[in-house]
């Protein structure tokens, strides 16, 4: 019997691995998927993506999975080039044991997670499992908690994004939750930490998958994922985008690109675009991408708390970070779940580096015993603190009105804003006029028969604090802008602002109000 050179047996198991994987295509195909691999070579720029761990398999000999081995354990991991720039990522195989975490599939996973730290690249993980594995009891819940672990040393220091892409049950959920961003597919994804089958069990409640934890259900009510894709491609496409906004590291900017859109463009129309009743509504998205480099606003999280509005764009090609009221859904005022995706999102913009550019048009925090009740006092602090933290570059445009405690949150002068620009129609005092007068001249009021009085104190109120000049007299803004002249603003304010260097006292961290 002639002895199997090791090239030979390196290529029939090479064989074994690629046969598997073509006998999954159809039946993923089937149900408008695309395998782990297919996932992981549209997701890397053609050519370039460098596996590791390939012959990886599970240890466990209980249940009979010792007859159960696959090569790589169900998971494909590596690094690779995405746009040209080094990227390292791994994909769950649900087609091979549902996916699920073993304790040796979890350590290829960190793996590359520790050498992502190390290199200082981008961390992304195609989500499709089913959960930790049973048969291997807490072996396979060891494995996963070090992930979460890895998942917190990696925090703040290089992007993580998870792409859910099928189930993502359980325990296993809070990695994706620790990560920076999760985008959903929908239709297909499902992400929660106990299934329907469990809940009906123990509460009686009867719920499905969708209802439960579908793309839509965490996009629009819960806030779990930023962003929804329809399908695979799309999601993948989503990803390669948002890494083009966003540096490779804490120690790096973000990648600068060509811009194509004169930087002193000025927009006549937007002086006349915001409405002098400040009970009117309009569309702050809109406001936005007039100034921004042309095309280049990329919403996050655009279904849940509308009322705020977050995303990435561009000024002369400079990735930035946008937080604006959006005065169009519930006046733009901030409430509980607002106040906590604007807090996350300036907290990822000051850890990598990324300018904030906040446009205000805020009447105050939500009213209401709901409010109160749900925490809106503890929430509303988490996005003060945010902003107090950030030591990026901070311009802020108060577009019309900016009242009570949301006008100091929304990256005032006093919480070292360091450029505040106002349209000349802005009113900035801590309530509305109307408001204000009803509760300064309450007893006068009842006394009097007619308008007259309240109308002629109105008008000092106005003229006194319902402008952006007394404010300006302060110091508090630092200069009232035309609106068409917004853009190039912003554009010379930046760079006035890129040799910015700011620190916090020293300390092992702050107790954020969680």
């Amino acid at each position: 019997m002639n002895k199997i050179s090791p090239y030979e047996e390196f290529a029939r198991r090479n064989l074994e691995i690629s046969d598997r994987e073509k006998q999954t295509v159809d039946a993923v195909a089937a149900h408008g998927k695309m395998t782990a691999r297919q996932r992981i070579e549209f997701l890397f720029d053609e050519g370039t993506f460098q596996e590791v761990d390939r012959f990886v398999t599970h240890r466990c000999t209980d249940f009979g999975m010792g007859n159960k081995k696959i090569p790589g354990d169900t998971v494909i991991a590596g690094n690779g080039l995405i746009n040209g720039r080094l990227v390292h990522a791994y994909a769950q195989d649900f087609s091979a044991l549902g996916g699920s975490f073993s304790e040796e599939n979890t350590k290829k996973i960190y793996k590359i997670l520790d050498k992502a730290m190390q290199l200082g690249t981008p961390y992304i993980g195609l989500n499709d499992s089913g959960g930790a594995r049973i048969q291997e009891g807490v072996c396979g819940l060891a494995g996963v908690a070090e992930l979460f672990f890895k998942n917190t040393q990696a925090s703040g220091l290089i992007p993580q994004i998870s792409a859910i892409m099928g189930p993502c049950a359980g325990g296993a959920s809070y990695s994706p939750a620790l990560t920076d961003f999760i985008i959903m597919v929908e239709g297909q994804s499902h992400m929660f930490v106990t299934g329907p089958e469990v809940i009906k069990a123990v509460t009686h409640e009867e719920v499905s998958m969708e209802e439960l934890g579908g793309a839509h259900a965490h996009h629009r009510q819960s806030g779990v994922s930023h962003l929804v894709a329809g399908n695979d491609r799309e999601c993948i496409v989503l990803i390669r985008e948002l890494l083009d906004y966003i540096p490779s590291n804490n120690m790096e900017e973000s990648p600068l690109k060509k811009c194509f859109d004169d930087p002193q463009r000025r927009e006549p129309l937007l002086n006349d675009f915001i409405p002098n009743d400040s009970r009117s509504s309009y569309d702050m998205k809109s406001l936005i991408r007039a100034v921004v480099d042309e095309g280049s606003f990329f919403e996050i999280q655009g279904a849940y708390a509308a009322n705020l509005v977050i995303g990435f764009a561009r000024l002369n090609g400079k990735s930035v970070g946008i937080v604006a009221n959006q005065p169009a859904y519930l006046a733009g005022a901030l409430d509980t779940n607002a106040s906590r995706k604007g807090a996350r999102f300036v907290r990822f913009c000051d850890a990598f580096n990324m300018p904030l550019i906040t446009f205000v048009d805020v009447p105050g925090f939500l009213p209401g015993k709901d409010q109160e009740l749900s925490g809106i006092i503890r929430d509303g602090a988490k996005l003060l603190y945010a902003y107090c933290e950030a030591t990026v570059p901070k311009i802020s445009v108060i577009t019309r009105k900016a009242y009570g405690g949301a006008y100091c949150v929304m990256s005032s002068k006093h919480i070292r804003g360091d450029y505040n620009f106002a349209y000349p129609g802005a009113e900035i005092a801590v309530m509305g006029s109307e408001a204000a007068i009803n509760i300064i001249y309450r007893k006068q009021l009842t006394r009097q028969p007619d308008d007259t009085f309240k109308n002629q104190k109105l008008e000092e109120y106005r003229e006194r604090f319902a402008n952006p000049y007394f404010a300006a007299s302060h110091g508090y803004i630092d200069e009232i802008i035309m609106p068409e002249d917004t853009r190039w603003r912003l554009v010379s304010a930046l760079e006035r602002l890129k040799t910015k260097v700011a620190k916090n006292p020293l300390k092992k961290h702050g107790n954020m109000p969680l």
